[in-house]
């Protein structure tokens, strides 16, 4: 019989609905070396935290985080909630011996992060192991970009261009949440969607984002208070709130392979729902991709002769594309959720192998420290300033 791995999961909004039904789905498709079985979900609200245990399919709840350290049917806590709560309730789980999945941006500052790296960094030399989100590292497509830099096919690397895009904040009616206090989230656009385009970056071309120049906008500084919350935003009341985080980050950088970049994160780009577009351009090719179509990968072969040459649509549903070949026949496209399960996948099967996963809460901090970068060049009239390794 396979061995099981209890999960504790603390949040059951937007993220903690999107884990939830990774950690089910997850040993349906693949042969896992250790079998999930959902513990216990924990949040602050009796009445709510039941109504989503019941819905989400956990078999038990808790309403303080800290029982779901003590509990024996947990191997391994899952971190979904708000930033500010991120280092407190990850460093006392790796001391409390459970593995951790920690949602990104692992956390608010760069002390924070350190911190949680430092506790990580002692929890492995116990096997104890921690993974921080960046889901989207697990789109097949990413994985063949990344796949194709590595084998050499873009050549030397010399443009990197990155956006995050969406606008479910564009209307300045949209009401006040957690995610525009920045005790809370710790910035806006630039650590909530900004963090995972560096991230992405970072992982499909194998290279550090070593420097940056930038300039963060925010552009409503009141919200209405919400008078109801839902998976992501709300209804506004008649109260107003006040905006303490960006509403859109502009950055340039350079890797540490010399190439240029440019990074744009933004929730006000009308029309663009979760656009993430990335295209790097090398000496011998180029790559594009976005998510709002994440089944397709673009590239441009340079060796092509010039009468034929052009970007070829791949449609990456291949079996031997990385995680295809678990679900569908090819050309049948998959979705948002499946990165959340392929994530679900690589950290069983790294606890299982006594390895550790990535990205690992070290890869987290150097994306703070990024983060931490464009704000201090933007405070400093777009100041060029170097990330600390």
């Amino acid at each position: 019989m396979t061995p099981t791995l209890g999960v504790g999961l603390i949040g059951y909004a937007f993220m903690g609905a999107a884990h939830s039904q990774a950690w089910r789905t997850a040993p349906h498709f693949f042969d896992l070396p250790l079998r999930p079985e959902l513990a216990v979900l924990a949040g602050r609200d009796p009445a709510r935290v039941a109504a989503a245990a019941e819905r989400l399919g956990w078999a038990g709840t808790e309403t303080d985080w800290r029982r779901v350290l003590e509990r024996d049917d947990v191997d391994l806590v899952d971190v979904c909630t708000p930033g500010d709560t991120h280092a407190e309730i990850a460093i006392a789980a790796l001391e409390a011996g459970k593995h951790v999945l920690c949602e990104k941006p692992l956390a608010n500052t760069v002390a924070e992060a350190e911190a949680m790296a430092e506790a990580a960094e002692r929890a492995a030399a116990r096997g104890v192991r921690s993974m921080v989100g960046f889901t989207y590292r697990r789109v097949p497509a990413i994985g063949l970009a990344r796949q194709l830099v590595a084998e050499g096919r873009l050549g030397q690397l010399r443009h990197v261009r990155a956006q995050y895009l969406q606008d479910w904040i564009a209307d300045p009616a949209a009401p006040m949440s957690w995610r525009l206090e920045k005790d809370k989230a710790g910035s806006g656009a630039l650590g909530d969607i900004g963090a995972h385009i560096v991230d992405l970056t970072q992982h499909i071309t194998g290279q550090l984002v070593t420097g940056v120049s930038a300039v963060l906008e925010t552009f409503v500084t009141e919200r209405p208070l919400p008078a109801e919350t839902g998976k992501l935003s709300g209804v506004g009341g008649s109260e107003m709130g006040t905006v303490t985080v960006d509403d859109a980050a502009l950055f340039l950088g350079r890797f540490s392979g010399g190439a240029l970049a440019t990074f744009e994160a933004t929730r006000f780009a009308l029309g663009r729902k979760n656009a993430i577009r990335i295209e790097v351009n090398g000496s011998a090719g180029s790559l594009a991709f976005d998510f709002e179509d994440m089944n397709v990968l673009e590239f441009f072969d340079g060796d092509e002769p010039a009468e034929t040459a052009g970007f070829r649509r791949v449609i990456v549903t291949e079996p031997e594309h990385p995680y295809v070949g678990a679900w569908w026949p090819a050309g049948h496209g998959l979705g948002y959720e499946h990165g959340f399960t392929h994530q679900v996948v690589d950290l069983v099967t790294a606890i299982a192998k006594g390895e550790d996963p990535t990205p690992s809460f070290a890869d987290g901090l150097q994306v703070q420290r990024v983060l931490d970068a464009v704000e201090r060049s933007a405070a400093a009239n777009s100041t060029w300033t170097e990330i600390s390794p």
